[in-house]
């Protein structure tokens, strides 16, 4: 019994992630950090910016939903270990769930980091990490050797092995990958600024102050008079709360009501052009993120194929291949079965039709066309 005590304490203390326990260890390399703020692209780009928030759900949950698939070759396996591992990658966390969390942190960041634990030699649990807790940790001839996770002062190491980490291509760092969030910057800016200057207009009834001018002999008031003029105007008329509100002028005072022209008030197509080239960024069309256009319904069925066959599947498909070789697989590729996809329904009656009329294939070629195996 005390052996059998002690194998299932070892047992335990091997399975658990390294970036549980936080144990602060030496640096023997030098840190490469990210040149960018990760706090304020997901602070401004993805929790204040509605465009950037659904274009980012919007690809994380469309690539999660895709189910999983292991082949052997040409053949599909139904039964396999990764199939179990990816449906329930860590005690905490179902599969799809942690798969959003994946693509969302290579949306937001340009980076994503997964850990793997492995016992006897085979892979066990997998873990998604905040890319804004990891550096690279690089050796002597430039490349990443390892990788540093810290939080709440305390840091980890971990052996470049253990750690995959996914990153889209920018041109300018070798450690780290480029965000759309960091490519729209510049039109998240301004569609933030733009929902900021119209609650600013509506704060203050969506036209200026005014002004009022001081009809007296002299033209001038006192400077208490200012103030405390300048304080009731505040206080009684400024504000949505106050819009409508009848305005009590003392003698000698006149109000001079002004007023934004057409052009300064078009703040709207401002927004949707900057909304535009968020989604652009993202790969999204526009139409689906509810930026007025061209939103016919056959517009819209064209734009939700292209939205899955250029920018879901090429992000899934690279992730499949990059867990494959993660996770030590040599004679089987992990895959997604995209018959479950009903924007692309009409892209496969398509294909049916025309292997139905191709008498020069045989039923085993033809099944191959369509990514099905050989019959069993």
């Amino acid at each position: 019994m005390i052996v059998e005590a002690i194998r299932r304490a070892l047992f335990r203390e091997t399975k658990r992630s390294a970036t549980g326990p936080l144990i602060a260890l030496h640096q023997l390399g030098q840190p490469q950090w990210t040149p960018r703020s990760y706090e304020s692209l997901a602070r401004e780009g993805f929790s204040a910016n509605a465009v950037g928030y659904r274009a980012v759900r919007m690809i994380a949950e469309a690539a999660a939903s895709l189910p999983w698939l292991v082949y052997e070759g040409q053949r599909e396996i139904d039964d396999h270990p990764l199939l179990g591992l990816l449906a329930a990658p860590n005690p905490g966390q179902p599969g799809r769930e942690f798969a959003e969390q994946l693509y969302g942190f290579l949306l937001v960041s340009g980076n994503a980091y997964v850990e793997k634990v492995e016992i006897d030699g085979a892979p066990r649990e997998l873990y998604a990490l905040r890319p804004d807790r990891i550096k690279a940790v690089a050796s002597a001839n430039g490349w990443a050797e390892a990788y540093e996770y810290s939080v709440n002062g305390q840091s980890a190491r971990l052996a470049r092995a253990g750690v995959l980490h996914l990153r889209l291509f920018n041109p300018l760092n070798d450690y780290y990958g480029l965000s759309p969030l960091e490519a729209a910057s510049r039109a998240i800016d301004t569609h933030n600024a733009a929902s900021a200057w119209n609650k600013a207009m509506l704060d203050n009834s969506a036209r200026p102050s005014g002004a009022l001018v001081y009809g007296a002999a002299d033209g001038q008031l006192t400077p208490e008079q200012f103030e405390r003029l300048k304080t009731e105007l505040e206080q009684s008329y400024q504000g949505s709360a106050n819009a409508g509100r009848p305005m009590v002028l003392e003698g000698g005072l006149d109000w001079k009501q002004m007023g934004y022209s057409p052009k300064d008030m078009e703040f709207t197509e401002t927004k949707n052009a900057a909304a535009r080239e968020i989604a652009l960024a993202f790969g999204v069309p526009p139409m689906l993120l509810g930026i007025p256009g061209d939103n016919t319904f056959a517009n819209y069925m064209e734009a939700n194929r292209s939205f899955w066959r250029q920018t879901v599947l090429p992000m899934a498909s690279r992730v499949a291949e990059a867990l494959t070789g993660f996770l030590g697989e040599k004679r089987f590729r992990l895959s997604h079965d995209l018959d479950q996809v009903e924007a692309l329904a009409a892209d496969r009656e398509a294909l049916w039709a025309r292997l139905g009329k191709a008498d020069f294939l045989t039923g085993e070629e033809k099944r191959a066309a369509v990514g099905y195996g050989a019959k069993g």
